[in-house]
Formats: structure tokens, C-alpha cells, sequence
């Protein structure tokens, strides 16, 4: 991880100065000057001037070579969020372009209501991604602040430590990837890891620093016979060896389940050469001195990464059988691989006389595209987060077109995914498939190299409801949604309504009372509905929850009324006597109520070690839930009976039921095999029933009793290993 130097404008304005021929120094300088004067008074929680952060930004993007307009923007990305200074101040001042950037940082104001803190980040990230939309140094700027926030971020407080370390870990960090940038990406994450798993951190580093030396020796050695080798061959190259980033040798650790004394491949080499005709020629030359290890081999030449990425991975056989990594690839591909999309824009930059904005219509942008036509429609806050995570991770497929195009699709994807991403009116018309020539099922998972034939029909019935179980592209279950959504609109709009005036009835409010249109237009306005049916049509859909709607009209009656509805919260907890700590007798802590009725949601069946919430209950006591129950998103739009509650660590509960679904390729003699792995580790069976759909699925579900967390990790990474079981998850 990078050591944080001192940096002031001068240091800002010397690194720009290696790199480019034509910059506004002055322009820089006033932005400096304007953002230290507004910050004047301003201190960090380490108590340093504030001014010190956007430095530090400024320099952080002067390092990848961005332009003046983004060094300007991070000077003074952070005065129109936290000082007087307004967004027509920096416009007047310092001209549209710059202060725009500066806009697509700053946070939604203050002012703004929202009913939860979760939908007040869900629209900070819908504006940051709109923005980035329109120019992609938005992004660059936001993470270049994360990454000196997060350098910093010893001076806050343990609980802030842990949340913005898992905010980078799952957005950030993702995000970084997804450009191309792993110069910031690999610091994101071994700051981030260090902060969430502190024992695993200064473990592996104690441990690397064991065997640096030993493992220094080892690739120096093989670094000296491929430089030779290449001499030889008169290619030339830089041999360079580094040792591998701490999280993702913790993630492999832990994905395989080896210790680190079983992880070999600690360091990796980089050649770097001239051309591609080398890259391939140094290839030869590597697999010639040392065994190549079978399915190891990776050409991100031929078929780029999403990211632009381009580079040859291989894995050899060293001396004494360890296993090492080689990276081979041109010096352009490696300024790429560094700094990904915002190497892409200093080149487009030096090679027009005019600025020039990276925008979503670049087709190595396409990713974000897509991302930026489902975020239009998703007002839910939970399901916005949930999609937004999985875009992000980079897990891909490579497969091919009957005329040879590649697609690039998320692991795991099917011929579904693949006719959606060719076109709409491809996947609704879909009625079956041929990977590499052989008709199969439509909900196969596609591997690399698979090619991809889809088979439509002039009278189609349309997309089913049980393709989105398979899926795993948002763009496929985007458009299959608003399918369903359109062809059954009347439909919806009947069920919305009814579901809405239920939940009136459900609070105990009038309709009349509570239906003003001053108050439903504050709903739509919220929720991005153009008219009532439309918001009716989403709730029907399950799209947004009546709970959610009627939780943002409450909000305007309140303000009319002046009411400050507290529900029946206060009243429940009088009945209950106050105490320091109370453990109930399935081992639950309800922190700071003491004879409580406490009881186990049998929606989600919590088990020790699961992340747990209490919903104060009406007349029945506590009810637990796992944070990410099904249920929990409904329950918290009632904040006022969230209680919190935790395991006690001298449980007294000896077992917890728990129930698990299994999706396999229907075989004979699945659920003999099934059941002896869990007759194997003595775990009693409770119930299991099974069955096959038409598309010769086998959905099996099973209830067990463990002790514990722990218990239930081993029995599900046992199932996973069945034969012809390719899914297991426990039920939420």
C-alpha cells in the first residue's frame, strides 16, 4: 500500500509537468487558492487542515495522468457540500465544465427528506452514476477521494472504519475494477481488508514476511533464465516480479480453503514488450524453459476484458514442482491495465486539439450503458443496492455468435441472458437454443468458447415467469420484467390498489383522510411515477412495496397535522422492565429489556453466528430475524419497533431448525446421494421433499437442525460438492 507523502500544489503541478505538454497552471493555482480560502477554519478528524484532502485527491489523479479541468474538480470537489459556496459560484468563477464535475460529486443537499438512510444513499449513487454517464471523470474523481479517505481512515471511530471499509469493498473497489483501474483498485481493497478483518490482515502480513526471502530468491532465479532466454532470442523486455496484493491472496485462502503455507504463487512475474508479436513470442519462450500447468492459460489479448484489459496469464511449474504466474504484455497494455479507463481518456485528450469527454456511448463503456436504462426504473432501495453489487463484480463468460462475435456475459449466464443481450425482441421470442451445434435446455450455464445459437418463433407466447430464477444478467431480467409489466399492467394496477388500501386499513388510518392529492403527488414525486396508475401498476408488480408508498404519504400528513406518530412502540416497551442484560431461553440478548418473550422467525430461522435484528411485535413479545431475511425489508420501514438484539455466547439452545432449497441436473440417484452426505455428518434430517420441472431441474428442499453458523457453512459446501448439484442456498 502507498505511503502518504505531503503534497501541496507545487508537488501537484510537478507531476503534471512529467507528463504533459500543455496545462493551465494558473487555472489549477486559482483552484487551489479558492478551495483554500473556503476551507479556511476546516479540520479533519485527524486534525490536520482540511485543505490537506483535496490536495491529496488532486494528486492522487494528477499520478494517472488526468486533465487540468479533473485536477481542478478534485481541488474543489468538496465546497459546494460543505461550504457556503454554491454550484453558480464555481460556474461563474471557473466556467460549466469543471463545475459540473464538481456536481457529480457532491452529495445530495441536506435538506433533502428521505424516509430511510439507506434510500438517501440509494439516490447519492443514482446521482453519481447519472453523472458518470455523462462524463466519466466523475467517477475517477469519487474514487480517487475514497482512496485517500480510506488511507486516513485510522482517525474515525470503529463502527466508521467497518462501514466505509464494506461500502468500498462492495462498491468502490468493484467499481475501480470495472474501469480498468487496478492501480487504485488493489490499495482499495488491502485498505479495506485490513480495517474489516484486522486478525487476518496482520496474520497474512506477519506470514508473507516469513517467507519473503525465501520466496525473493526463488523468482529472481527464474527472472535471470527468462531474461537470458529473451536476449537470446533478441526480444526486448522488462522481467519484473511483485509480490501478489494481501486480498487476493486472503480471498483465494479462503475460496480454496488452503492455508497460506499451500498458496505457492505469492509473487507474479510481468514481462513487458514492445509488441504483440512479442507478447506471444515471450510466451513461447516461457513454456519452452519451464511445464506450463494444464487450464491455467488465459489470452485477454485476443478477447479483452470488459475493462480494456489486455494481457497473457499463464501458470508455470518452477523448480522443485511450485507453481508460479506470468503476466506477458505490451508496454501501451500495461499503462492500460494500470490505469484503465483513465488511460483511455488522456489518450483520446492528447490526440485532439479540443477537450474531449469519454462518455457511455464508447462502446468499452457498454456496461455502464446498461446499467444506467435498469436504474430508471428501480425505486426499491434494497433491490437497487442488491443489483448494483452484482453489476459491479466482474465474474465473466466469453462466448460466441454462430458468425463469431464475442459476448460477454456474468458467470454463470444462460441462453437466456445471451438472446436478451443480442436483442429485446430476441429474448421474448426465444423458444429454444443450440450451444456448439447440440440443442439444450434454455437455463444451461454457458462456459467460454461456448457458441450460441438461439431459436426464435414467429407467434411467441412471450418470456415465462421462471426464467428470472435462472438469469443472472440485469439486462435480461430488466427486460423480462418490463415484459411482465406491460402485458399485465390492467392487471397490476387492480392488485397495487387493493394491496395500498389494505395496508391503510392495516395502520388504522381513513382513506379519505390520508388520500389528499397533495400527498399521493409527493409519492410519485419521490418514487419517479408519472401518474397514480403508474405507481399502482409497481406496487401490483412488486416492483416498490405499499408499506414504502404509504410511509412517504404519512411523512406529508404528519407535516400537516403536526403529529409525531410514534405508533404503539412506547406503550409496548412500558410493559416490559428495564434491565442491563437479559438472555431468553433460545439464547437471544434483547439489549436492554429484561422478561421479554422472545421468538425465532420461522420466516428466515436465525441460527447462531447469522446477523440478527428484533422487531418489537404487538402483544407477542420479540421476533428475530436475520438482517437479510425477506421479511426485514418490510419491517424496517417501521424504525420506531427495530430493537436491537444478539447471541449470547453460553447458548442454552442445543439446535436450530433450518431450511435449505438444492437445484441440481435431475439424475437417478440424486437424493439417495444427498441425503447419505448429510446422514455422513450426523446432522439430523427433519423433512426433504423433492421434485423435477419440465426443464429437468431437480428443486430439492430439505429441513435440518445445527448448533450453529458454523455447522450449517460445512453442510452446505458438502451439498455444493454432490454430483450434478450446482446451486444450494438456505432459505431467506
Amino acid at each position: 500500500m502507498s505511503e502518504i507523502k505531503d503534497v501541496g500544489i507545487s508537488e501537484i503541478i510537478s507531476e503534471l509537468k512529467k507528463k504533459k505538454k500543455k496545462v493551465n497552471f494558473k487555472l489549477i493555482s486559482e483552484a487551489y487558492e479558492f478551495a483554500n480560502e473556503n476551507h479556511k477554519g476546516q479540520l479533519r478528524k485527524s486534525g490536520e487542515p482540511y485543505i490537506i484532502h483535496p490536495l491529496q485527491v488532486a494528486y492522487i489523479l494528477a499520478t494517472i495522468d488526468m486533465d487540468e479541468a479533473t485536477i481542478c474538480a478534485a481541488l474543489l470537489h468538496d465546497v459546494v457540500e460543505d461550504t457556503k459556496v454554491t454550484y453558480e459560484d464555481v460556474q461563474n468563477k471557473f466556467g460549466t465544465e469543471i463545475a459540473e464535475l464538481v456536481d457529480g460529486v457532491t452529495k445530495l443537499t441536506k435538506w433533502q427528506q428521505y424516509t430511510t438512510v439507506k434510500e438517501q444513499q440509494v439516490e447519492d449513487y443514482r446521482k453519481m452514476f447519472l453523472a458518470m454517464g455523462k462524463d466519466i471523470r466523475v467517477i475517477l474523481i469519487k474514487l480517487a477521494d475514497r482512496l485517500h479517505n480510506m488511507r486516513t481512515l485510522k482517525f474515525l471511530t470503529r463502527d466508521r472504519q467497518i462501514a466505509i471499509s464494506r461500502e468500498t469493498m462492495d462498491l468502490y473497489a468493484p467499481l475501480a475494477n470495472r474501469l480498468g483501474l487496478y492501480s487504485l483498485k488493489w490499495e482499495l481493497e488491502d485498505l479495506a481488508f485490513k480495517y474489516l478483518y484486522p486478525e487476518d490482515y496482520r496474520e497474512l502480513v506477519e506470514g508473507i514476511d516469513k517467507k519473503r526471502e525465501e520466496r525473493l530468491i526463488f523468482i529472481e532465479k527464474i527472472m535471470d533464465n527468462i531474461r537470458l532466454e529473451l536476449k537470446r532470442e533478441h526480444i526486448e523486455a522488462e522481467v519484473t516480479g511483485r509480490a501478489k496484493h494481501l486480498y487476493s491472496i486472503y480471498r483465494k485462502m479462503k475460496r480454496d480453503n488452503k492455508t497460506l503455507d499451500e498458496i505457492y504463487d505469492l509473487f507474479a512475474l510481468r514481462i513487458l514488450v514492445n509488441s504483440v508479436k512479442d507478447c506471444y513470442a515471450s510466451l513461447g519462450i516461457v513454456h519452452e524453459l519451464y511445464s506450463p500447468m494444464p487450464g491455467r492459460f488465459k489470452d485477454y489479448i485476443s478477447v479483452p476484458k470488459s475493462n480494456m484489459y489486455q494481457s497473457l496469464h499463464t501458470t508455470l511449474i518452477g523448480p522443485k514442482g511450485t507453481p508460479f504466474e506470468i503476466q506477458i504484455r505490451t508496454w501501451d497494455m500495461h499503462r492500460v491495465a494500470e490505469f484503465g479507463i483513465a488511460a483511455h481518456w488522456a489518450y483520446k485528450e492528447a490526440n485532439k486539439d479540443k477537450k474531449s469527454v469519454v462518455t457511455v456511448q464508447e462502446d468499452k463503456l457498454a456496461w455502464l450503458r446498461e446499467s444506467l436504462e435498469w436504474q430508471k426504473e428501480m425505486q426499491d432501495p434494497d433491490e437497487f443496492l442488491n443489483t448494483l453489487k452484482t453489476e459491479l463484480f466482474e465474474d465473466e463468460v466469453y462466448v460466441f455468435t454462430p458468425k463469431g462475435d464475442i459476448k460477454v456475459l456474468p458467470r454463470d449466464a444462460t441462453p437466456i441472458d445471451f438472446a436478451y443481450y443480442i436483442h429485446e425482441q430476441i429474448g421474448h421470442k426465444m423458444t429454444g437454443c443450440k450451444v456448439n451445434s447440440k440443442m439444450v435446455p434454455i437455463i444451461t450455464r454457458l462456459k467460454n468458447g461456448d457458441i450460441v445459437e438461439i431459436i426464435t418463433s414467429d407467434t411467441p407466447k412471450g418470456p415465462s415467469r421462471d426464467w428470472l430464477k435462472y438469469v443472472k444478467s440485469t439486462v435480461a431480467k430488466n427486460r423480462i420484467q418490463q415484459w411482465f409489466k406491460k402485458a399485465e399492467r390492467e392487471d397490476n394496477i387492480i392488485k397495487g390498489k387493493d394491496l395500498i388500501e389494505k395496508e391503510i386499513k392495516r395502520i388504522g388510518m381513513n382513506q379519505n383522510e390520508l388520500y389528499k392529492q397533495e400527498y399521493i403527488n409527493a409519492a410519485l414525486s419521490r418514487y419517479k411515477f408519472n401518474t397514480i396508475d403508474d405507481m399502482y401498476s409497481a406496487v401490483g408488480f412488486g416492483a416498490i412495496s405499499s408499506s414504502k408508498v404509504i410511509s412517504r404519504i404519512l411523512e406529508e400528513y404528519r407535516k400537516e397535522h403536526k403529529e409525531l406518530n410514534i405508533d404503539e412502540k412506547i406503550q409496548e416497551l412500558a410493559k416490559i422492565k428495564r434491565t442491563n442484560k437479559n438472555v431468553s431461553n433460545n439464547g437471544i440478548i434483547v439489549k436492554g429489556i429484561d422478561n421479554c418473550l422472545v421468538k425465532l422467525s420461522k420466516c428466515c430461522n436465525p441460527v447462531p453466528g447469522d446477523d440478527i435484528i428484533g422487531y418489537i411485535t404487538k402483544g407477542r413479545g420479540v421476533s428475530v430475524h436475520r438482517t437479510d431475511c425477506a421479511n426485514v425489508k418490510e419491517l424496517l420501514e417501521e424504525d420506531n419497533r427495530i430493537i436491537d438484539v444478539e447471541w449470547y455466547k453460553e447458548n442454552k439452545q442445543s439446535s436450530y431448525t433450518v431450511d435449505i432449497e438444492i437445484f441440481a441436473n435431475d439424475r437417478s440417484g440424486l437424493l439417495a446421494d444427498i441425503i447419505r452426505e448429510i446422514s455422513t455428518l450426523k446432522t439430523k434430517l427433519i423433512a426433504v421433499n423433492s421434485r423435477a420441472n419440465k426443464e429437468k431441474i431437480a428443486i430439492t428442499d430439505i429441513t435440518i437442525e445445527v448448533e450453529d453458523l458454523e455447522e450449517l457453512n460445512k453442510i452446505l459446501k458438502v451439498l455444493r460438492k454432490v454430483d450434478s448439484v450446482y446451486e444450494v442456498n438456505r432459505k431467506k
